[in-house]
């Protein structure tokens, strides 16, 4: 099964020690089991007592030491999935990551790793029963070689038939995970897209009738129907325990006189199995969903793996001095299922210069972010070069070429931790430029973390302006900044915060619509259509 595999890849010797543990402690159950069908044949002799307690003793002992080491293991192995996982997203490239889409990414992240991590928790009790249930029937073995051939081929048979329910319930189970992703994208709708659902009362009933509760409906559905299968087998674990008891009392003296000396014995050692055998039945719904879980994880995994960029840790994120950046017929398409709707940005023939503020503009679908995520690093070209001071950029150096830029994109997120490279601490530097950006009065900073990020959109981005000095990189990329600003700020930004920025010798890329402010840059580059129409020098 996948959560063993799972677990032996954390540690095959744990998975051993906890195995041997369980193992002993099973045989000491069954051991136990085997004593009071003597104490009972015997009329409890005194002198069993001791053997009895050492029993228990042992089987206590085992019992917590095969569980303790499971639970290490287990967690362990949940941690360090969660980690790889969540590097391996990072070391993703960007528009892989934008192809699978956050619904997928989270539905992994949250469902299908808390689904392994409740199952981990039960795995060492799992375990346990199981060496309960082997040792009895070892013990079964030696009592009557006959009739535990005749309740091994009842239970070969009770096997089969669970097995058949269960490949229903893997299958309901695995098309209600398939819902999963749709529920996620449909609850990003929800949260993202509140405000346009609130204008269109059309649009939020049909979303509401015909995309969430169609999702809903169906995910409800297939679990349903997984569990009411899984309740059958449950049950049907009931009737069968009864249908061999029957058997051994009415069939097998039938078949095998001999052995109605020890009927007593197997059926007091059955019904004590019957707890740990149902508690099995009961987990196999939730082993069943942990292994759809662990497959989804594994395959996005491997698939994040297989794309993954080259992971180098910058140790110093402040490069040395850079002169000229040059793009080189760089292009970049957009692959869609549509020939007619595919987009390509390029070839591209730039070269930007340090310390200039370049206004980067066009209309709408003109290529301004695809060429600020070329520039930056976040996609590689799909033909073309980049080249920083000569030195071209390949994926061997990229993290060192992006250790050159500090963004705030039109989708930015707001960090709430701060990291200073400056000799003033973080509070006291931030504190600085709180001022200069007329947050002092509503945000403070305490640690190195700031105290609220719940503000205005203009306001949040002033914050994601204060992260960026904080940066102190060489290359500043604004995209479409000033749009939620009040006109006053704007008017700041682009006369004073700008050119403050260009004194301290960086370099400015600014995408905007606010023509009546380009004449403050040194650059204009419009595109049009993924082509540069017009480089002009201001």
């Amino acid at each position: 099964m996948s959560i063993i595999w799972l677990l032996l890849k954390a540690s095959w010797i744990n998975v051993m020690v906890a195995t041997l543990a369980g193992a002993i402690s099973g045989g000491c159950s069954a051991w136990l089991i085997a004593l009071i069908n003597t104490a009972i044949a015997q009329n409890a002799p005194l002198s069993l007592l001791p053997l009895f307690v050492g029993l228990a003793i042992v089987a206590l002992v085992t019992s917590s030491l095969s569980q303790f080491v499971l639970i290490d293991l287990a967690q362990d192995a949940v941690y360090r999935l969660r980690l790889q996982l969540s590097q391996r997203i990072m070391a993703a490239p960007l528009q892989h990551l934008e192809q699978l889409g956050p619904n997928q990414l989270l539905a992994v992240l949250t469902d299908d790793v808390q689904s392994i991590s409740n199952i981990v928790f039960v795995i060492p009790f799992i375990c346990i029963d199981i060496a309960v249930v082997l040792g009895c029937l070892v013990y079964l073995g030696w009592l009557s070689g006959w009739v535990f051939l005749a309740v091994l081929v009842f239970l070969l048979g009770a096997i089969a038939l669970v097995q058949l329910l269960l490949s229903h319930v893997y299958r309901y189970i695995k098309l209600a995970r398939k819902e999963i992703d749709r529920l996620f994208q449909h609850f990003r709708t929800l949260t993202d897209g509140i405000k346009e659902l609130k204008l269109n009362s059309q649009r939020k009933q049909s979303f509401f009738d015909e995309d969430l509760t169609v999702s809903t409906a169906a995910s409800r559905r297939y679990q349903k129907t997984a569990l009411k299968l899984a309740a059958v087998t449950s049950g049907g674990g009931q009737i069968l325990f009864f249908t061999l008891v029957g058997l051994l009392l009415f069939g097998i003296p039938q078949m095998i006189p001999s052995a109605q000396a020890v009927l007593p014995s197997y059926i007091l050692t059955l019904t004590f199995l019957m707890g740990p055998i149902q508690k099995l039945i009961e987990q196999l719904p939730s082993l069943t969903t942990a292994n759809v879980a662990i497959q989804k994880v594994t395959t996005m995994g491997l698939d994040l793996a297989e794309s993954a960029e080259i992971s180098t840790v910058v140790p110093h994120p402040h490069p040395q001095r850079w002169y000229r950046l040059t793009l080189e017929q760089v292009t970049h398409a957009y692959h869609t299922d549509s020939a007619d709707h595919a987009f390509t940005l390029g070839p591209i023939d730039l070269a930007l210069k340090a310390g200039e503020i370049v206004f980067i503009v066009g209309g709408n679908g003109s290529g301004k972010s695809t060429l600020a995520k070329l520039i930056t690093g976040l996609y590689m070209p799909d033909a073309g070069e980049l080249r920083l001071d000569g030195q071209p950029i390949t994926e061997a150096n990229l993290e060192w070429y992006r250790q050159h830029f500090s963004a705030i994109f039109s989708d930015f997120f707001l960090f709430d931790r701060l990291l200073s490279h400056d000799t003033l601490t973080p509070d006291q530097q931030a504190q600085r430029y709180l001022e200069k950006l007329e947050l002092d009065q509503k945000v403070s900073v305490q640690d190195g973390r700031l105290s609220t990020i719940a503000l205005s959109q203009g306001q949040r981005k002033r914050l994601a302006l204060l992260t960026a000095y904080l940066d102190d990189r060489p290359i500043y990329l604004f995209d479409e900044w000033a749009a939620d600003q009040d006109p006053i700020f704007r008017d700041i930004f682009y006369h004073q915060l700008l050119q403050e920025l260009k004194q301290r010798g960086k370099t400015v890329l600014v995408i905007s619509h606010d023509d009546h402010y380009f004449h403050v840059g040194d650059r204009l580059i419009k595109l049009d259509q993924g082509r540069v129409e017009s480089d002009k020098w201001q």
